[in-house]
């Protein structure tokens, strides 16, 4: 599996050796803001699912192998979660790179309350945090996890804003990977604009999610922007495309943005296949900034071990005026 704790530990030793980022403790934000976004049912599944299996089947790691496909119940009433833990585990994981051990829900839990700490900052001082979330969360939606996601961190954090008095708030997801999980959970709402830069699901995973035509639906309608991207896709063509999106999005007038930030764009990424490059990154990160926006950056992606330090130096290095703090 690409999801290591090597990610975090080489982009740590990267900030730290930088010197301009001041690292923070996040606070515990307690379960309310989770539940606000995933099903309860679900958030309890993470909760106990381990103690649940391996008490009763004596692993420590456990993978689904049945899924609640649709095919499964066609045409008949909609199915409830099984008793048996690894049944329910099919019920609650859409896919099988997603394994759970003693730790998983603590590490979910603290993630998140990076992402909450670091969204606080970014709307009492106006300016950027950064948050180092490990696991990510862009794949998670209301009541299903997967792709090494268990809750989402981005609409968790777009959620509080809008909770604690923020009017609208903008994700911007430059992860190489479509954040289905984010669209999903905004796709019916006004208030909150969703935008996806990443590999055409033609060909990239999520496979299923991800498409130009899907705009949002009811209120939402026009409040999701998708922009598949082909392979090999460089800094320039990358860049023309973020321009478009970027426009758009400050049409949205956040009060907040929330960046999804895949540092798996990369050219040299093993789970991606564009040709962005570090100066490309840091590109990026200057497009972005440019907007002026309160703003909370949230780790996602990123598997090119040896070069992750590097990148994402190369994109925070944008907002370093008016961001003093980098938060693990």
């Amino acid at each position: 599996m690409q999801e290591t704790p090597a990610r975090i530990d080489t982009i740590v030793a990267a900030l730290d050796a930088d010197g301009r980022f001041v690292r923070e403790s996040p606070g515990d934000h307690g379960r309310s803001a989770i539940d606000a976004v995933h099903d309860p049912a679900m958030v309890d599944f993470v909760a106990g699912a381990h103690a649940a299996w391996s008490g009763a089947a004596g692993h420590d790691i456990a993978i689904p192998d049945v899924f609640l496909h649709p095919g499964l119940r066609s045409g008949m009433p909609p199915s409830t979660p099984p008793k048996s833990p690894l049944g329910a585990l099919g019920y609650w994981c859409f896919e099988t790179t997603t394994p759970m051990v003693a730790g998983t829900y603590a590490a979910a839990r603290a993630a998140v309350d990076c992402a909450l700490t670091a969204t606080d900052i970014a709307r009492s001082t106006a300016g950027a945090s950064y948050a180092l979330c490990r696991p990510p969360g862009h794949h998670a939606a209301t009541a299903v996890f997967g792709g090494y996601c268990f809750f989402n961190n981005a609409a968790i954090a777009a959620q509080h804003a809008i909770t604690n008095g923020a009017d609208r708030v903008a994700i911007l997801d430059v992860d190489y990977h479509h954040g289905n999980g984010t669209q999903q959970i905004f796709y019916d709402r006004a208030d909150v604009f969703y935008a996806s830069l990443h590999g055409d699901p033609d060909r990239a995973y999520p496979y299923f999610v991800g498409h130009a035509h899907e705009l949002g639906t009811g209120h939402g309608h026009g409040c999701n922007v998708n922009v598949p991207l082909p392979e090999g896709c460089d800094d320039g063509r990358y860049l023309d495309a973020l321009g478009g999106v970027l426009t758009t999005l400050e049409q949205f007038a956040p009060d907040l943005l929330v960046v999804s930030l895949g540092l798996d764009l990369y050219a040299d990424d093993p789970l991606g296949d564009f040709a962005v490059t570090t100066n490309g990154i840091g590109a990026v990160g200057e497009a972005i900034a440019s907007l002026h926006r309160p703003t909370v950056i949230l780790q996602e992606g990123g598997y090119a071990v040896a070069a992750l330090g590097d990148n994402a130096v190369a994109f925070l290095d944008a907002f370093t005026r008016p961001i003093d703090r980098a938060q693990r």
